[in-house]
């Protein structure tokens, strides 16, 4: 992708993330009144992650499993059946509406609306350096993968095909990543891992 277009991309961002932002703002006053009378506890979960060339932000969601979730399971994986989750964190999840205060990063910078999903930092270490391509870019609300399975794909698959993504992006190419994002996210087959998949 040529400078121009890069700039571009970075405009179209900012403009898009805080239209997000204001749309989704009684939104995400609701999920959070939800998530606080269902348990008590805090509304935002916090978590360190990969961004461009490696570097590490804390990313931000809507908490959708209770509170001890991590002391619980510390792998990242999440089954469709997960006892962790809770009530209100299931309906957010199917929604993706526990995704909405990611567009504050979008709008920081530190993300884009599409690009490759956001990873923990130890991922890194099971990268080869042919998937170490995805962290050319930056991580994304939505991308390549993410129209192409999700979280239901093998992590292999969704490796490569983050790659592939880096390799051909292009505005074209992610103007049709973002048209195609909606129709993906109704999908419940795709919110959790497959039997050899990755996670979300």
């Amino acid at each position: 992708m040529s400078r121009e277009a890069e700039c571009i991309k970075r405009a179209l961002d900012v403009v898009g993330a805080a239209a997000g932002l204001a749309i989704a703002a009684p939104i995400l006053a609701l999920a959070a009144c939800a998530i606080k009378l269902e348990d008590r506890g805090p509304v935002l979960f916090r978590q360190m992650r990969l961004g461009r060339g490696a570097g590490q932000f804390e990313i931000l969601k809507l908490r959708t499993m209770t509170v001890d979730a991590e002391r619980q399971r510390s792998d990242g994986v999440v089954e469709a059946d997960d006892p962790r989750i809770t009530r209100i964190g299931g309906l957010l999840r199917r929604t993706a509406v526990d995704e909405l205060p990611q567009l504050w990063h979008v709008l920081r910078g530190d993300m884009s609306l599409v690009g490759p999903r956001p990873v923990p930092p130890p991922h890194l270490e099971r990268y080869n350096e042919r998937q170490r391509r995805r962290l050319e870019v930056k991580p994304g609300l939505t991308g390549w993968a993410q129209i192409h399975g999700r979280a239901a794909l093998p992590w292999p698959d969704r490796l490569e095909l983050d790659v592939w993504y880096v390799e051909n992006r292009s505005l074209a190419l992610d103007a049709r990543i973002l048209a195609r994002t909606a129709g993906v996210l109704l999908r419940r087959d795709v919110v959790y891992r497959g039997e050899a998949g990755g996670w979300r």
